[in-house]
């Protein structure tokens, strides 16, 4: 038997392409600031909890785990805000809130 070769068509002026993501954006920024906080303080990012763009650059609250326990939910988190340049330097970070991860917000 004779094995079908199939191509893929090549894209032409009128297909549509992805583009990359801005190398500026919140996304970029978040990632920096997670990076930057992870390796000052030594505990590992939960995640982001927010992205404002300032003056100055960028502002993002990142939510730490700080004390794991068992069970999880009595495990304390932490949030910090941290500030960076336009181009993802570290201007400076604070803890704004520490809280149980089974607690509610206030």
């Amino acid at each position: 038997m004779a094995e079908e070769r199939r191509t893929r068509p090549r894209p032409t002026s009128t297909t549509t392409r992805r583009r990359a993501p801005s190398e500026r954006g919140p996304e970029r920024a978040a990632r920096a600031a997670c990076e930057r906080l992870a390796g000052l303080i030594s505990h590992r990012p939960e995640g982001v909890s927010g992205v404002r763009r300032t003056d100055d650059g960028w502002c993002v609250v990142v939510d730490v785990l700080e004390v794991p326990r068992i069970p999880d939910t009595t495990s304390l988190l932490a949030s910090y805000e941290v500030q960076l340049t336009q181009d993802g330097e570290l201007l400076e970070y604070r803890r704004i809130r520490r809280y149980r991860r089974g607690a509610a917000d206030e």
